[in-house]
């Protein structure tokens, strides 16, 4: 088996959460949804577990963080290609997300960030196969450029 990631966030609105996650393309795994929880699948492997914040609170003894005006974390996602990067943004601000910050442009790596309605930052990032596989100076290098350049 595979190993799966499941990423668990809180939610003040459960199903304005739903609305904007599929509103992304993204799907809702209903055997695993009920009143405290949806199961959002992102991808084969990939999920997250949206959850009220009464029922994600019992998970921990440690303060829920608000996500409007702290960050715990960032959930970065691949994208196939820089116009993948800018569709999903598209998508998650007509859904109802916000544009977290201006695209940032490496030229072997491609990034857009957006936070959900709840304030939980995500990045969507494309980036060239010859830096994934090999690094940046190779794409540099592929470039005509110098390493570090």
């Amino acid at each position: 088996m595979a190993t799966e990631i499941f990423v668990n966030l809180p939610t003040s609105d459960l199903e304005r959460a739903k609305a904007f996650f599929t509103g992304l393309g993204w799907r809702i795994n209903e055997n695993f949804t009920d009143e405290n929880a949806a199961c959002i699948v992102i991808d084969e492997h990939l999920y997250l577990m949206i959850l009220t914040r009464e029922f994600f609170a019992t998970f921990t003894d440690k303060a829920i963080a608000d996500p409007h005006t702290s960050l715990q974390v960032e959930t970065a996602f691949s994208r196939e290609s820089r116009e993948g990067v800018d569709a999903i943004i598209e998508k998650a601000v007509a859904a109802g997300g916000t544009e977290h910050r201006d695209a940032q442009d490496y030229g072997f790596m491609y990034a857009r960030d957006f936070e959900d309605p709840d304030g939980n930052l995500f990045s969507a990032v494309w980036m060239d196969p010859v830096a994934a596989e090999q690094g940046p100076d190779a794409y540099a290098a592929q470039q005509g450029q110098q390493p570090g350049a």
